[in-house]
């Protein structure tokens, strides 16, 4: 059992036997489903120990509570964040860094003022373009990363199969208005599913405050817009 995550104190809070089936700790998705809205936040936050976000979509109450939280279109899951955030999902061609660059040349503007404006220039310069290739470094990095854990051997194919190869689909290139949107949409889903690695789910996940009248509707709101 993990550490700070007790059975008894999870059971005597809600008044149940130290029996009880089933136990937080056996099955804390379907104690979750049955007692969600009966525990306070002190305790429901011990259930990140033993359920991943990816676990907790299951339950109604939670995926939609993540829906709401999209909806208020938050900063950290916005288009210049998430694209710096989770650079693998982002497939468009612009150089990166440069958003970083600009904030690192304003950042010396405002905080240079004891030189000359053309030495503060400089500087900021200087400073913004050695942002903009840190920036670049860190996603060239993480892109490689991702491609070594993604690599898998190919496997022999017979002649008919390199045939089919020789012709690959041709895709019409996408506008980057098209780009950004249906990444913002992968973030989105990706996002309510759990699966977006680094994502803060705690404070949504247990955030009451995000609960709406009828979860289903709202859910089948958002499925039905798209």
């Amino acid at each position: 059992m993990q550490s700070g995550f007790q059975d008894s104190d999870i059971l005597s809070y809600l008044t149940l036997p130290q029996d009880y089936n089933p136990l937080p700790s056996v099955d804390p998705i379907e104690f979750l489903k049955r007692h969600l809205h009966e525990l306070p936040p002190n305790i429901i936050q011990r259930f990140s120990l033993v359920t991943t976000p990816k676990q907790r979509t299951t339950i109604t109450e939670i995926r939609n509570r993540r829906l709401k939280f999209t909806e208020s279109r938050p900063r950290s899951l916005s288009f210049a964040v998430a694209r710096n955030t989770w650079p693998t999902l982002w497939q468009g061609r612009e150089r990166r860094g440069q958003e970083e660059g600009k904030e690192e040349q304003e950042w010396a503007k405002m905080n240079f003022l004891g030189g000359s404006e053309q030495q503060v220039g400089n500087l900021a310069k200087l400073l913004g373009d050695m942002e903009e290739e840190r920036e670049a470094e860190r996603v060239r990095y993480i892109q490689r990363t991702q491609a070594n854990d993604d690599f898998v051997p190919e496997e022999e194919s017979d002649s008919e199969d390199e045939d089919d190869s020789e012709y690959p689909e041709i895709q019409e290139p996408e506008s980057p208005q098209e780009a950004q949107a249906l990444f913002e949409r992968r973030i989105r889903e990706r996002f309510i599913y759990g699966l977006l690695e680094g994502a803060d789910y705690d404070s949504v996940d247990w955030d009451e405050w995000l609960d709406v009248d009828d979860d289903r509707n709202a859910e089948e709101r958002w499925f039905d817009d798209d």
